[in-house]
């Protein structure tokens, strides 16, 4: 299933390929490899990409697609970073990215547990070998309260709390196993109305957070990315909610105030209306970036 990469251009330019063409670029989220490919494009012959995933099953889709001998491709959380780089035989980077959304192949591979209408069992962990907890655990192990919170701070659910009892009164009688009764559930919260954005965005973005533990590793793969980039070297960042757009703000000017990096850009760029209308989820994309001093 084919994913069009957010802002191609925009991320060539700010991680500027075409001035390190023989470089070495590291893509911490490989996804479906659209930015990878578009990378190795752009790069000469001694350029290398290094396409770093904790999906298994995307970084075969990416492996499939890119099939160029200038990359290399590592099955690794991003919080790993530096230790995927020594693996490699390298220790510096010209050029890290990360793209922070859930790639469509991800979306709609009704076994991942991650669409409004997959009949298959609540999943959503990015790692399916891992150990963490699945959305299955969270909807049906977790308090009300818990369960409250994570929609709240975690998708700034409005109606966090009807969601959560219902979710209580329904498990009561049997589990919500799979995520079609679980939208079904939240839809009944919003009186069956919505317009353009399904009711259930909110919640299941919330829920894929807190299994993947996106927010905590995100503070900690940044601070590692700095410190694996040459001199002159540039951090790029997508992210799609405000939530770790806040993270990646704060962070970037906080490192820029140490004197660490000079900001690439005062506001995050963002797509164009004609991207948005070729690819609608191009519309909450935010690229932020820095440049190491």
């Amino acid at each position: 299933m084919y994913h069009n990469p957010v802002m191609v251009k925009e991320v060539l330019n700010m991680l500027n390929v075409l001035n390190k063409r023989n470089g070495l670029f590291v893509d911490c989220t490989v996804g479906a490899g659209g930015h990878g490919g578009a990378i190795l494009a752009n790069l000469g012959e001694r350029g290398r990409y290094i396409g770093i995933d904790q999906d298994n099953e995307i970084l075969a889709v990416a492996k499939s697609s890119i099939n160029d001998e200038r990359a290399m491709f590592y099955f690794a959380n991003f919080t790993g970073l530096k230790d995927v780089l020594e693996e490699c035989g390298y220790t510096k980077a010209d050029g890290i990215l990360f793209d922070l959304g859930v790639s469509m192949y991800q979306l709609k591979n009704h076994t991942r547990g991650f669409s409004f209408e997959s009949t298959q069992r609540l999943d959503m962990r990015m790692d399916t070998n891992g150990k963490e907890l699945s959305a299955w655990d969270v909807v049906n192990c977790l308090s009300e309260e818990e369960i409250v919170r994570i929609l709240r701070d975690f998708g700034q659910e409005t109606r966090a709390k009807l969601i959560g009892r219902l979710i209580l009164q329904r498990r009561k009688d049997n589990p919500i196993n799979t995520c079609l009764e679980l939208s079904e559930l939240i839809v009944k919260a919003y009186g069956g109305r919505w317009t353009k954005r399904h009711p259930a965005t909110k919640s299941f973005q919330a829920i894929r957070i807190y299994v993947n533990r996106e927010l905590e590793v995100l503070q900690e793969a940044l601070d590692s990315a700095l410190g694996v980039l040459n001199t002159g070297g540039r951090l790029c960042v997508i992210s799609y909610h405000s939530l770790e757009d806040r993270i990646v703000k704060h962070s970037l000017r906080q490192k820029n105030m140490d004197g660490q990096i000079a900001l690439l850009t005062k506001k995050p760029l963002c797509a164009d209306e004609n991207e948005v209308r070729e690819n609608p989820s191009a519309r909450s994309a935010k690229l932020r970036g820095g440049q190491k001093i």
